[in-house]
């Protein structure tokens, strides 16, 4: 029983990435409509899309950079 526990505890990291791709596109489905909005109709909504999804990896990158520069030793 306890090697079905840790294998499974294997599994769920190695599958972290796509749970977050996942969650960021669920975001980015309450963020494009926003960015369509404030363009006033000056963009389709695919663009809307597109730079929604820029706009929330660019802020994941920048929280990682932030971490990274104040807490070295963790990496």
């Amino acid at each position: 029983m306890e090697n079905i526990n840790l294998l499974s505890g294997i599994e769920w990291r190695r599958q972290k990435l796509p749970l977050y791709a996942f969650l960021l596109l669920c975001l980015n489905l309450v963020v494009a409509p926003a960015v369509y909005a404030a363009a006033s109709g000056a963009l389709e909504r695919r663009h809307a899309y597109a730079l929604g999804l820029l706009g929330l990896l660019t802020f994941g990158l920048v929280v990682y950079l932030f971490v990274v520069v104040f807490q070295p030793e963790r990496f």
